[in-house]
């Protein structure tokens, strides 16, 4: 104790504590890779104060803009695993792999995002590229909404997981109905044709632009 020049095991019982001063809180690799037009907002706060976390659009997104990539550890099993997350795998060198994220200093913010529980609260698609995962806007994301993500149909079957479509905005008129595969089908706004996935969508959709 500096005020009466004695050395202490634990506080002065005459002078009391010293008074603590902490460092400032340094945000996590993943916090700080948010986008400036995202936030992270808490959603609910669970025991031992474990935050369950979203990811809101600050301001309006447009459809087919492209995150990524998810940054994660390759790992051959999960090593933390949250039921309202996406589990992820890759190819990678012919073995696949988790894209494991045991914490928020081993990813990036795309770990936050949440997963779609139906077609009309997904907003991105996740897809494998080049052994890398992506996620897209498949419809555009107006400001405050959260976004949720789901897997593409073909990366769902890589991840043998249903699929989950989003329902195209079209001005066509609604087509007679037919008898439904066990799965909707992409469906293009310009023409009214059928794709089994959203790959050949996207091919088919850039015919109709070099036309334009």
């Amino acid at each position: 104790c500096e005020d009466c020049g004695k050395s202490l095991i634990g506080e002065c019982k005459l002078h009391g504590p010293l008074i603590r001063a902490k460092d400032r809180a340094i945000p996590s690799r993943a916090r700080l890779t948010l986008p400036h037009y995202l936030t992270l907002r808490v959603l609910e706060l669970r025991a031992g104060n474990q935050q369950i976390l979203g990811v809101f659009a600050k301001k309006g997104i447009q459809k087919r803009t492209q995150f990524g990539p998810y940054v994660g550890q390759l790992s051959t099993k999960l090593t933390c695993y949250d039921e309202s997350r996406l589990v992820l795998q890759v190819l990678k060198d012919g073995g696949k792999y988790f894209l494991d994220t045991p914490n928020e200093d081993c990813g990036n913010w795309m770990m936050f995002v949440r997963l779609a529980r139906n077609q009309e609260e997904q907003t991105l698609v996740a897809y494998q590229h080049c052994g890398e995962v992506y996620f897209t806007t498949v419809k555009p994301i107006e400001p405050h909404t959260e976004l949720k993500v789901w897997y593409a149909a073909d990366y769902a079957k890589f991840m043998e997981a249903s699929a989950v479509f989003i329902k195209e905005e079209s001005d066509v008129s609604p087509l007679p109905p037919v008898a439904k595969e066990p799965t909707d089908p992409w469906i293009c706004s310009s023409c009214g044709s059928t794709f089994a996935t959203f790959a050949l969508l996207e091919s088919h959709q850039c015919i109709h632009k070099d036309r334009i």
